[in-house]
């Protein structure tokens, strides 16, 4: 079921809050965001003919961008303020934009561990990026989300991450979607 023009509003102002803390590189605030549980999963692409689409991305525990736990992420933000990340030292600028949100109450038939309370988030993004003084890189692509409703606010509880391009230009992506 479709969520209420409220509930909508809600899931809008947490992606841009989300998108905020990114790119002002908050990460440690960034992961109170993220639910303890989090699945967070970014699976490679390839180019199919039409009557193999749904070969083209990656099934699990095949070839994944990120295949990440919370915990993993938290050790990742570690590296970056340790400065032994020098994929990111100096810093990537960056700007998160969201937008095509569709929010839909979770089926939990479909969905098991999770209730009707929880949401079902299918969103758009392009994530510029700048590096040094000519690195750039423009990352698009759809997310869907499982967003669990808790006493302080949303969490991201899973998300799965699928980027429009197979091949990427960039030469690291230590970038956050």
């Amino acid at each position: 079921m479709r969520a209420d023009r409220d509930t909508h509003f809600e899931v809008e102002q947490f992606y841009y809050e989300e998108a905020d803390l990114l790119d002002a590189g908050r990460y440690a605030d960034w992961l109170d965001l993220l639910a303890d549980d989090l699945d967070y999963w970014m699976p490679t692409r390839t180019n199919r003919l039409r009557r193999q689409q749904a070969l083209s991305v990656a099934a699990r525990g095949e070839a994944a961008f990120y295949d990440e736990s919370k915990e993993s992420l938290a050790w990742r933000i570690r590296r970056f303020d340790s400065g032994m990340a020098w994929a990111e030292d100096p810093p990537s600028r960056t700007r998160h934009l969201v937008t095509n949100v569709l929010a839909r109450h979770v089926d939990p038939a479909e969905h098991p561990g999770f209730t009707g309370d929880d949401l079902l988030v299918r969103s758009a993004f392009l994530v510029y990026r700048n590096r040094l003084e000519r690195e750039e890189n423009v990352f698009a692509g759809s997310r869907t989300d499982i967003l669990r409703r808790t006493a302080t606010g949303l969490q991201v509880a899973r998300r799965t991450i699928l980027l429009d391009q197979n091949i990427l230009l960039a030469k690291n992506i230590s970038t956050f979607f």
